[in-house]
């Protein structure tokens, strides 16, 4: 299926979706809790607003400059976040009452069967007798055979206002939360790997890995001073940035990336492509950061150290950058073509895909990001449904594979259940 059509099926399915989802909320929120028809009214514009916005932050935006329309995509993003969360909750609030329902009409109807059974043979035969006598005998007894009760109107209105505003308040708390750790610094995550084939003079060796940094109209230059200043404090020996590293063009974001020409390491700084880099030019920048200090490793690999101790690192384009009909994309083949196979090698790869078959290329250690751990729950959970290698430190035999969860976000700026991080990897010879 080609890209046109798998996107049409795409933004259908997901418009589909959140209409559903706009007037389920309407409905719990405005239509259920009053019967005022101004009220009604507005929470039909409002969801009308917001869902409209919302479709078109994932269609239109595929064909309008992303610069004019990206700021509004991510306040409309954090709806997305928001709704989402506030869809949970109404449903696990709505969850709760029908099980405490169920559980009332239980005890109920064993409350009455032991009462019958107290009555004693004799006694239930004469209270049924007399019961179906008055019922066909009298007329009150008719009508009432066939009354329906009566709905407690209040009550459902209070009880439909009660779960809007736990809800409300449920939602807005996690949507709270997961702002700040967005936007909070990221932790640092130390990991030790043992390297097959590193040179005992580079045992210790730190590398520092950020990924998914997603510099954009809400992630700038104040986030990215701080950020190399926290990479510095780490005093790696080597920086390693594995994609996606920019949401937007060179002429608008190279400011805010600039930043990384203070990074401050014995080796340098090596970057690798992800797929957000094919959305906005990689060719472009690769240039700019070039320019920047910052070496990129299309498809190759160069040595780290010197010529009494030095392992390679590897660097290849995104997994799936053939699929958005690039030139050029993901080719170990190449990357490592000349390499020695005996020696500590070290694999830059936006995604975690293809692990083993790197590993078996003699890749002792692969450093990879992209799945954002899931960024937020409850894509949490789904993230580590699909990915078998979804976030953290793998290894099978000899070979390493660590998984960043991001040191940025995308979309949603929510980080619940998946905190930002700043990975820093100590190699150790074998």
């Amino acid at each position: 299926m080609d890209s046109p059509a798998r996107f049409i099926i795409f933004a259908v399915l997901t418009s589909l979706i959140t209409v559903g989802v706009h007037i389920y909320l309407y409905r719990r929120l405005f239509a259920d809790t009053s019967e005022d028809r101004s009220w009604r009214r507005v929470g039909m514009a409002v969801m009308t607003v917001l869902g409209a916005l919302l479709v078109l932050s994932w269609s239109v935006t595929r064909f309008l400059p992303m610069d004019a329309t990206f700021a509004v995509a991510t306040a409309v993003w954090m709806w997305m976040g928001a709704a989402t969360y506030l869809l949970f909750a109404l449903w696990a609030i709505g969850g709760v009452r029908a099980l405490s329902r169920r559980l009332t009409r239980a005890r109920a109807a064993t409350a009455d069967g032991v009462s019958l059974a107290t009555l004693g043979g004799a006694g239930a035969v004469a209270m049924t007798q007399a019961s179906s006598v008055d019922l066909s005998t009298s007329p009150a007894g008719a009508a009432s055979q066939v009354e329906v009760p009566e709905v407690d109107v209040a009550r459902r209105r209070f009880l439909a206002r009660a779960t809007a505003g736990g809800a409300l308040l449920a939602s807005g708390s996690l949507t709270g939360y997961g702002t700040w750790s967005a936007f909070h610094p990221p932790v640092v995550n130390e990991v030790a790997v043992r390297l097959p084939g590193l040179p005992r003079e580079l045992d210790g060796f730190t590398l520092v890995q950020l990924s998914d940094i997603h510099v954009g109209p809400v992630i700038q230059r104040k986030f990215m001073d701080e950020l190399v200043a926290r990479c510095n404090a780490l005093r790696p020996d080597l920086v390693a940035i594995t994609g996606d590293l920019v949401d937007g063009k060179v002429a608008s974001l190279g400011p805010s990336v600039a930043a990384l020409r203070e990074l401050r390491s014995r080796h340098g700084t090596y970057f690798v492509t992800g797929n957000h880099e094919y959305y906005w030019d990689p060719g472009a920048w690769a240039g700019a950061l070039e320019g920047m200090g910052v070496r990129v490793l299309r498809n190759r690999h160069v040595r780290i150290g010197d010529a009494g101790a030095s392992f390679d690192l590897v660097g290849v384009d995104d997994w799936s950058a053939g699929l958005s009909g690039a030139k050029q994309g993901y080719d170990l083949k190449a990357a490592v073509a000349g390499r020695e196979p005996e020696r500590a090698a070290v694999l830059l790869a936006h995604q975690p895909s293809n692990w083993r078959v790197a590993a078996q290329a003699g890749m002792g250690l692969q450093l990879s990001g992209h799945t954002h751990g899931g960024q937020f729950f409850p894509f949490t959970l789904a993230v580590s449904a699909i990915w078998e290698h979804d976030a953290g430190h793998f290894e099978e035999g000899d070979k390493h594979l660590y998984v960043s969860r991001g040191t940025g976000f995308w979309g949603p700026p929510l980080r619940v259940g998946a905190p930002p991080e700043i990975v820093k990897v100590t190699l150790l010879a074998a």
